[in-house]
């Protein structure tokens, strides 16, 4: 694997800045051991077919849902599939798979390390969460025959640490705010570790848009609630109100619309038709109007892509941190195949607009590509996952 990153901008002191992912490391999870991604604020996946793309992204993703507390069996659905190929059996038929990451943020570099168990039945069987090589909260799978793992976590009190069981079917660290109860000095570090942690990866926002299903007109506020799907699928209903919403951003849409669609573009909103339903149509000027149903696949793509980095959680379909306020938030995008049906055109206008938002801190974005010949031009970090 090799690894080509920009001159970062200077690293701010420990204790400020937003929590973000820093790396994502894959120890063994389907084709990948040993796997290490940095990620910066713009950084792109590239490598051959079969070089692991695609599962990098899904682990990356596999990281944000469970930060979300949700439970193993929903956010894998193929366990077996994540399995290394060639991982072998224990005298019990046990084989799993190790992921992990690393969060940036206030309460400094904390990592967080992940061991599933996928076979013969899929549960959490270790979990470990470190700031500076202090553990903070580990579990362990002790009793085979019960549904529980035994964790222990940082107390630093009367007793140096606590014990207690925990589910083995979620991310223990997502559970550390109902379980700590925050006494002690080192209580107050597990929770504010814990809490940078879930806050950087539950602030994820998958996105594949799908053109065949954003060319169909949407019922009015029945799809979304006006909050935009991962597939796009709801795009005129997003359109429709992001509009009125924030002229300066609905500009700077427009603005990419044009470096991304063929012929002239002067706006690009939704209407409502009699059935209540909604359409979205390109304003070509002089009374001429294209609806998004006559666009190429590369032009919805583009601009469903271009829409996602121009809003934020407000109008994406995300579960942020309810109690942390928006602006200690980054906000990532995660779109693997990012440049599926873009021409070289818009590859570029989508990068030199991906660079320039992702500048400003509040939106991150993971990609993979088929090919980042372009990506030194847009500023990105660059993962080359040679065979």
């Amino acid at each position: 694997m090799t690894v080509h990153t920009p001159v970062p901008a200077a690293r701010p002191p420990a204790g400020q800045g937003r929590p973000q992912v820093t790396e994502v490391r894959l120890s063994a999870f389907a084709g990948h051991r040993g796997t290490v991604l940095p990620l910066g604020a713009l950084t792109l996946i590239t490598g051959p077919s079969g070089s692991g793309k695609s599962s990098a992204m899904r682990a990356c993703e596999a990281l944000a849902r469970l930060g979300a507390g949700a439970e193993l069996a929903d956010v894998f659905d193929d366990p077996a599939a994540c399995v290394p190929e060639r991982a072998r059996a224990d005298g019990q038929r046990r084989r799993g798979f190790r992921i992990g990451c690393t969060v940036e943020g206030p309460a400094g570099t904390v990592r967080l390390d992940l061991a599933v168990q996928a076979e013969p039945e899929l549960r959490v069987v270790g979990e470990r969460l470190t700031r500076d090589g202090l553990v903070l909260l580990e579990t362990a799978l002790r009793d085979p025959g019960r549904r529980m793992v035994q964790a222990a976590w940082h107390t630093a009190g009367t007793a140096p640490v606590t014990r207690a069981p925990m589910p083995d079917d979620r991310l223990g660290t997502a559970l550390v705010p109902l379980r700590v109860a925050g006494k002690t000095d080192g209580q107050r570090l597990v929770l504010a570790a814990a809490e940078q942690v879930v806050v950087a990866l539950r602030s994820a926002f998958p996105c594949d848009p799908r053109p065949g299903r954003m060319r169909a007109p949407v019922p009015a506020g029945l799809i979304g609630a006006g909050r935009l799907l991962s597939g796009c699928d709801n795009l005129a209903e997003v359109l429709w109100r992001t509009r009125s919403e924030c002229a300066v951003r609905h500009a700077l849409l427009v603005s990419a619309a044009r470096d991304g669609c063929a012929g002239p573009v002067t706006d690009v909103f939704a209407e409502e038709a009699r059935d209540g339903s909604v359409r979205a149509v390109v304003d070509r000027g002089g009374g001429v109007r294209t609806p998004l149903a006559r666009l190429g696949d590369g032009e919805l793509r583009f601009l469903a892509l271009a829409l996602v980095l121009l809003t934020g959680p407000g109008v994406l379909a995300v579960d942020p941190v309810a109690e942390v306020p928006a602006a200690y938030q980054t906000l990532t995008v995660l779109a693997d195949d990012l440049d599926r049906r873009l021409d070289a055109r818009q590859t570029r206008a989508l990068g030199e607009l991906a660079a320039r938002t992702c500048a400003r801190g509040h939106i991150r974005l993971v990609g993979a590509v088929r090919e980042a010949g372009w990506a030194a031009h847009a500023g990105a970090s660059v993962v080359d996952l040679e065979p």
